[in-house]
């Protein structure tokens, strides 16, 4: 059947274009369920050699068999789809993907390549290993997990692995003491030529190019090979798939699920929960919540709002924040949740993942990432974003505060003080590992849990080795001692909300481990007066400043924090180079830059100097007026952002670091570009970031937590305390934020905050 509307579709002039005037007139109807979605598919084919593993985002297609009908909702009647007009529009309506989509094409996936190590291996004779040598490890009776070493032909156990598999790491130890790098997992090998493929040298799983011939080096031949063990792939993303967090009570009933504003739930789109958990987090503070929530305001962006920050963030905050989008969803899977157990869909901010990730190396990829450097990251970009006219304030300035550095020369005692501007804490945590027990009394296995392995250590032990004493060997340019200064960082002032990461990581084979030490709140609130710094005392004599830069205008490394990294083993051009690019003032943030950037092709090249009278980072640079106007944009005073500018040739994002570095230079009148002084050159004073009033006392807001042994595996999800609905209670609770799953978190509270990775902290 046809009507007078399809005219309007065959007019447009493109599919993509005509998309919103087709909608408008025709209607697509899913029915469910049309067949069994479970087909069996045969492949005459052999499957091809593995080099790339992917796992999809489970899409529609997955769930349901879908057909299509167009009708017009004008004169409600059914079209016929194939229709000349009409086939091509259809066509593009459903062929066009979404961005949500878009980032669902691929949720995880590894590459994996081949190494110097198996590109130029070298065998020794060759001899034919029998089978019943290839039954156990050589060095125990373990017959599963052994790896032969592709240069020797040594059988070794491989280490232990996820799911129970055993492992003596045998094979490990025999790549240690020969040096040979390349082993195969023999239950791994397929006849297609797959198996998995470890370099010890690289610590990598690698591809071997000629790995038929290796083998039958050794006499085996590939084609008569089964596989019987699942690949270390399968394995890890097994591993992966089965982390949750307990959505049930201790005696087996399921939480009790919340709906509402402020209760919605965020999709995986695919190793995304650790971005869920910060914005659930985020979005439960006041600051975010006035600074994004304006449901009445029309887009700030209408021609690329997708590449807005403000407006994504906007968006976000609508959807989380308004209740529109957290109803039961209908079409919920019975074997994955309880039928009579509502839960949400979900909103996909696929969007935003994609913007915030748009050119950084790890953020921009499908795979898991560290939840607070995503943090942090994310209070980078809202920070350069330009406020919109009569917005509020930056959300970000509420977690902002100023540390300040004591240094103390242990010879003549004189003092240096140096104010940093902060927006979070990173503090360590002691790790002590309790006694192993007897083997002739085991622990039980049904009853053992992480906390039998680590002693428990409480928030403020981590805070007094956070702002401990601690010594560094300097040359003092007072005294011209060697034997070093005594080094504290405390609270000059104090945030409206404190973000605590709990570093709880050591180093196996130079590879950050994630350790379960069980860290205790202790009370309802945390006091940090007594953290408090009170800056130069009448009775302390301060160190004479630095010697001032060349007459040359080139850049004088600052002294102290040179040697300090020349200490750590960083070699000088690199220390210069750090410095010279943090605002030459502290080592450690030049030690952060420098990890950062030790891959820079131009590490190696010595600072570029200015030629003399060129001004170089004095008074004689070059200031872009926009680039001042970038900087006002963020709330930064023009003398204070000429300075900034000056000092790092104009580079605005340096420019920003260097103003939270130096938070009490306030700039002055030097810039000759300004053309203007500052009246009665009177210095220009800028306020502390957050309050030195005490006492400082906090209460926890909200904790995100992870579960799993690494940051690039195992699952994420946040801990918010919050007011439940009217007609749930309405006192304040602890609300469990699992992906799009909401639901009231029951049972022993204080038990989740021992394993927190982030905490929040609201002034009380």
């Amino acid at each position: 059947m046809a009507c007078k509307h399809i005219d309007l579709a065959g007019k447009c002039p493109q599919i993509i274009r005509s998309m919103y005037k087709a909608e408008r007139n025709f209607q697509s109807y899913v029915h469910l369920p049309l067949r069994n979605p479970f087909t069996e598919r045969t492949r005459d084919e052999p499957p091809q050699k593995i080099t790339k593993l992917a796992i999809a985002a489970e899409t529609e297609e997955d769930r349901y068999d879908t057909t299509t009908e167009v009708r017009c909702l004008d004169c409600y009647v059914n079209l016929d789809k194939t229709s000349p007009k009409l086939a091509p529009i259809v066509h593009g309506i459903l062929k066009a993907n979404t961005f949500a989509r878009q980032a669902e094409v691929k949720a995880w996936e590894q590459e994996f390549t081949p190494c110097e190590h198996t590109l130029c291996l070298e065998q020794e004779p060759n001899r034919k290993i029998d089978s019943q040598d290839l039954a156990h490890c050589a060095m125990c009776d373990l017959k599963e997990n052994l790896w032969l070493c592709l240069q020797c032909g040594h059988l070794g156990c491989g280490r232990a692995q996820y799911g129970g598999v055993g492992g003596n790491s045998h094979g490990l130890a025999h790549a240690d003491q020969t040096s040979h790098p390349v082993a195969v997992k023999l239950g791994s090998i397929t006849s297609e030529g797959t198996a998995d493929i470890y370099c010890y040298a690289c610590n990598e799983e690698r591809t071997d190019p000629e790995f038929a011939s290796h083998l039958a080096h050794w006499g085996i031949n590939i084609a008569e090979r089964e596989k019987t063990e699942k690949s270390l792939t399968e394995m890890q993303i097994e591993h992966n798939l089965r982390w949750d967090f307990s959505m049930t009570t201790e005696d087996g009933k399921e939480m009790q699920p919340l709906f509402g504003q402020g209760f919605t739930g965020l999709k995986n789109l695919g190793n995304s929960c650790y971005l869920a958990s910060i914005l659930q987090c985020l979005f439960s503070l006041p600051e975010f919540q006035q600074r994004y929530y304006h449901p009445q305001d029309p887009p700030l962006s209408t021609t690329y709002p997708a590449e807005d920050l403000e407006t994504q963030l906007r968006k976000v905050a609508d959807g989380l924040i308004s209740g529109r989008y957290s109803k039961p969803d209908t079409d919920v899977i019975a074997s994955e949740h309880s039928p009579e157990i509502p839960t949400q869909k979900g909103l996909a901010p696929a969007m935003l993942k994609h913007l915030i990730g748009k050119g950084h190396e790890e953020f921009s990829t499908m795979r898991q990432q560290d939840a607070f450097e995503l943090l942090l990251h994310l209070f980078k970009l809202i920070t350069r974003s330009a406020l919109p006219p009569d917005s509020p304030t930056d959300p970000i300035q509420s977690f902002r505060f100023t540390l300040e550095q004591r240094l103390q020369c242990t010879s003549c005692n004189r003092v240096r003080y140096h104010a940093d501007e902060q927006d979070n804490i990173s503090i360590p945590v002691p790790i002590r590992r309790k006694p192993t027990p007897t083997p002739t009394n085991p622990p039980d296995s049904t009853t053992s849990s992480k906390e039998d392995l680590f002693e428990p250590v409480t928030l403020r032990e981590c805070l007094d080795i956070f702002t401990a004493p601690e010594s560094v060997e300097l040359t003092c340019p007072a005294c011209s001692s060697n034997l070093g200064f005594t080094k504290r960082t405390l609270f000059k002032s104090f945030p409206r909300v404190l973000a605590i990461n709990a570093r709880r990581f050591e180093l196996v084979n130079w590879v950050p481990t994630k350790l379960d030490v069980p860290v205790i709140v202790e009370g309802e609130s945390l006091d940090l007066s007594a953290y408090k710094s009170h800056g130069l005392q009448d009775s302390e004599e301060a160190l004479p400043d630095d010697a001032a830069p060349a007459a040359s205008g080139g850049f004088q490394p600052n002294e102290m924090a040179l040697q300090q990294l020349e200490a750590m083993g960083f070699p000088r051009v690199r220390c210069e180079k750090a410095l010279h690019a943090t605002g030459n003032a502290d080592a450690e943030v030049a030690m952060e830059w420098l990890i950062g950037h030790m891959e820079d092709p131009d590490i190696d090249v010595p600072v570029a100097l200015p030629a003399p009278g060129s001004g170089g980072s004095g008074a004689g640079a070059e200031i872009s007026e926009e680039s001042v106007e970038a900087l006002g944009a963020m709330g930064i005073p023009a003398p204070q952002a000429r300075k900034a500018l000056r000092e790092t040739q104009g580079d605005v994002n340096r420019a920003l670091d260097w103003v939270f570095s130096h938070p009490d230079d306030a700039g002055g009148d030097e810039s000759a570009e300004a053309g203007t002084a500052l009246g009665a050159g009177e210095p220009v004073k800028t306020e502390l970031a957050g309050s030195q009033d005490v006492p400082a006392r906090y209460g926890l807001k909200g904790i995100v937590c992870h579960k799993g042994a690494s940051i690039h595996a195992g699952h994420y999800v946040a801990f918010i305390r919050k007011q439940l609905p009217a007609e749930q209670g309405g006192e304040d609770a602890w609300v469990l934020f699992n992906d799009e799953k909401v639901v009231k978190a029951e049972g022993d509270v204080e038990e989740m905050k021992k394993f927190a990775y982030v905490y929040f902290f609201e002034r009380t």
